[in-house]
Formats: C-alpha cells, sequence, structure tokens
C-alpha cells in the first residue's frame, strides 16, 4: 500500500519522467485536486484529452494497482486539504430539488460503512478502559465540541470524573493540566482536524494517560497519539462536516458503557427524576 499522505509531492517528484500524456494528467490533479478525488479515470481522460486506459497506467506508476485505488488515495488526502470555499464549489451543481436525497443518502452511506468497517475489538477495548479510568477527559473543539458535549454529558450521569475539554477562558492544555497515568483521554477530530487537538493529544501521551482516537482515517493526526484507534466515516456532501456516524459511534459507546452499569444508572435516574420533577426541569402534566 502507497502512503497516501504524500501524494502531491510524490507526483511533483516524478513530473519529469513522465509521458506526455501523464504530464497531462499530472498537471490537472495538482490544478484541480479537489475536483479529480470525485472523476472517473473516463471522466478525467475526456478532461485532458487522453484515454482511459492512460490514466490507468497513470495510476500503476504511482504505484497504485488501479485507478480506483488512486480516486481513494486523493479523496484521503483532499479531507484536510480542502478549504470551506473550495467545498462550496464542489457541491454548487446539486440539484436543490434532490438536495435533502442527497445528502440523507450520503449520511446512511457513512453510517453503513461505519458499521461494516469498525474494529469490534477495538471498540469492547475503548468501554473497558472507560471503566476501568481514574477520570475520563473527552475532547473536541470546533465541529467536534457538540460530538464531546454530547459524550462527555451522557458519561457524566455514569461516572463521577468527567470532564468535557473544548474551547472556553482555559486553554485547552491548561484544561488537561492535571491528567495522569489512569486517566483516559478521548479525542475527537474529523477533517479540517484541529491543530490544538492534536497538541492536546501529544501533551496527554506524554503525560503518561491512555488516548483514544475517535477520528476518520488512519491518516489522520491524531492516530500517531492514540493508544486506541475507532474509525467514522465523514465523507462530506457540502462545506457542512458529516458528523452523524460519528455521533451514531459515540451513541454506541455510551449505550454499550450503559448496559454494563445499568442497576447504577437506574438508581441515579430515580434521584435525577424526583429532582427534574421537583424543580420542573422538563414540562410535564399540568398538576391543576
Amino acid at each position: 500500500m502507497v502512503d497516501n499522505e504524500d501524494l502531491l509531492q510524490r507526483i511533483s517528484e516524478r513530473y519529469k519522467k513522465m509521458s506526455k500524456g501523464q504530464k497531462l494528467i499530472a498537471d490537472y490533479i495538482l490544478n484541480n485536486y479537489d475536483k479529480a478525488a470525485f472523476m472517473t479515470a473516463s471522466k478525467i481522460g475526456q478532461k485532458v484529452g487522453v484515454s482511459e486506459s492512460t490514466v490507468v497506467r497513470f495510476a500503476n506508476m504511482l504505484g497504485y494497482e488501479g485507478y480506483p485505488q488512486l480516486q481513494k488515495a486523493l479523496q484521503e488526502v483532499i479531507r484536510n486539504k480542502l478549504t470551506t470555499v473550495q467545498r462550496i464549489e464542489m457541491t454548487s451543481e446539486l440539484d436543490e430539488s434532490t438536495l435533502l436525497k442527497t445528502v440523507s443518502k450520503m449520511d446512511i452511506n457513512n453510517i453503513r460503512l461505519t458499521v461494516e468497517e469498525i474494529d469490534k475489538e477495538v471498540f469492547n477495548r475503548v468501554v473497558e478502559r472507560i471503566f476501568s479510568a481514574r477520570s475520563i477527559y473527552v475532547l473536541g473543539l470546533r465541529s467536534a465540541a457538540p460530538l464531546a458535549q454530547f459524550m462527555g454529558y451522557y458519561l457524566s450521569f455514569i461516572f463521577e470524573k468527567v470532564r468535557v475539554v473544548t474551547s472556553g477562558v482555559n486553554d485547552i492544555l491548561e484544561q488537561l493540566i492535571h491528567i495522569q497515568p489512569q486517566d483516559l483521554l478521548i479525542g475527537i477530530s474529523f477533517p479540517r482536524y484541529a491543530r490544538r487537538t492534536v497538541e492536546a493529544m501529544a501533551f496527554a501521551k506524554n503525560k503518561g494517560a491512555e488516548t483514544v482516537a475517535i477520528t476518520d482515517s488512519l491518516l489522520s493526526p491524531l492516530t500517531s497519539y492514540a493508544d486506541h484507534i475507532l474509525l467514522a466515516r465523514s465523507d462530506m456532501a457540502s462545506f457542512v462536516d458529516s458528523l452523524v456516524a460519528p455521533l451514531s459511534l459515540i451513541n454506541a459507546l455510551i449505550v454499550a458503557v450503559g448496559i454494563r452499569k445499568k442497576t447504577d444508572i437506574s438508581s441515579d435516574f430515580q434521584e435525577l427524576e424526583r429532582i427534574w420533577d421537583e424543580y420542573q426541569v422538563y414540562i410535564g402534566k399540568d398538576r391543576s
């Protein structure tokens, strides 16, 4: 398997040795990688004026078995390279009349692929680590912040020492200053990856804490500092990040943990229901 991380650089380095047709393909990909990543071999061939077989040979020359592997590598590369403007341009031609269906289908596909590809052994190990940790830190910045808040909110009903680490008055590293080897940090980040999340993962790792990365790819920068990696698909339909599959994965973790502490949770929630009712936290039936 070829390293996808330096794909564009590798194309540039081999450019001088390419045939005339291959150079046309290389030029198009280097200048339009955001569009090329979602084009078939035939489409790229038509665009630059070469045959489909030339595009396939171009992929072989770069070390890929065929064009689909090159296309997948390009899609991995652009996950963290695309600007918001480029994402908007990618979807500018979508038919508004079918937009709801298109986006929903993509989200459904993200969940399906996540379920099919998830490493169940890692999933179970993460559940075990959540149970055994002295304190649990859940880290999520920018678009991943709601995911961290959701996970932290429910885990706090189950465990006493749960802390959500996100943007606020204190710097991220200040919020992690007391993290210890017996603690667990769950870092959540999806393209475009937040630099501070990666730094926080490295910080926790250096302090001896155990780390979990919830991210989209093994190429994610979080994986370098993770003891356990859980992958969830987040293929984007537009400038908005698709976080449906990551949320489903987090929901599954919470349910798995909750089932194992069912008796304790039941007792706690009975007390919580009494408190919520007394202070009218939720809208209920009229008592009059």
